[in-house]
């Protein structure tokens, strides 16, 4: 089941998407459960198809909002593929877990459009396609075995960054304002199947730039659940970017960073393709 958070009729709705289009959340359920997080948090997921309007729109009748809004947390993982680490082709690896924190304005929607920094910071703006997961049920001091019980699903995201700002903080490079993307809807992870067969791709302008597997992290995702849930309580709602491997802009030489009206396109397989082009 893709579960998808959008504009309809100049109001904010949510509900599920077909083969045959967008399937509103009738007026009803939405009272008991006003956003897709409120689903999660209320654990009523299953009972959301059985509430949502046929037949269905077309998609072109709704504009996409990222799939939960207002998530507690957003947590990303770094350096969980190896390669060399975009900046000034200088190779890092740890063997620890490396975690930082985006805000929700920092990412947009499917199809919306990616802010160009202004000034200085334009001149390194990246992408970093990676895999998304979404936590559904309240996961705090919990093993790694059990882990994966506790993702409601999976989503794209491009977790666009400013690397020249990253030498000052990684909170600085990774939070510009609109500077990244994720969705455009949560597949659940029953629909999902494993991470670990999930295939990558990130294209620019159609051309491929990133390409690797869920197989491939460092550490994988029960690990990761499991190590954040030990610093913090993960809620309903709350999203995990998992890492981006490489083929970033930063890490070819001479480097290739992003330019107003390039487009990105952020493609898990099981999942969706996630677009967005960058402002003129």
């Amino acid at each position: 089941m893709r579960l998808a958070s959008f504009v309809l009729g100049g109001q904010p709705s949510y509900g599920i998407v077909s083969a045959d289009g967008v399937h509103p959340v009738t007026p009803a359920f939405a009272a008991r459960c006003p956003d897709l997080r409120s689903v999660l948090d209320q654990g009523l997921t299953d009972e959301l198809a059985s509430n949502c309007a046929e037949p269905a729109l077309p998609l072109a009748d709704v504009s996409w909002l990222p799939p939960i809004p207002s998530p507690s947390k957003i947590v990303c993982v770094g350096l969980n593929y190896r390669k060399p680490y975009p900046v000034a082709g200088v190779s890092v690896q740890s063997d620890e877990i490396v975690i930082f924190g985006r805000h929700d304005d920092s990412l947009v929607a499917h199809e919306a459009q990616l802010e160009y920094p202004h000034g200085e910071a334009a001149q390194s703006f990246d992408y970093e396609g990676e895999i998304v997961a979404v936590i559904g049920k309240t996961a705090r001091h919990i093993e790694a075995d059990g882990a994966l019980a506790h993702v409601a699903g999976y989503s794209c995201m491009n977790e666009g960054s400013v690397r020249a700002w990253q030498k000052k903080s990684i909170h600085a490079g990774k939070n510009f304002h609109a500077s990244g993307s994720w969705g455009p809807w949560i597949v659940t992870a029953d629909d999902a199947g494993p991470i670990e067969d999930m295939r990558l791709t990130t294209r620019v302008n159609g051309e491929p730039r990133q390409q690797t597997t869920g197989s491939q992290m460092i550490h994988d995702l029960p690990k990761l659940i499991a190590f954040i849930s030990h610093i913090t309580q993960l809620n309903p709602g709350d999203v995990i970017a998992t890492g981006s491997p490489d083929g970033t802009g930063g890490a070819r030489t001479p480097p290739l960073f992003l330019r107003p009206g390039d487009i990105v396109e952020v493609e898990v397989s099981t999942i969706g393709t996630l677009r967005n082009r960058v402002a003129p």
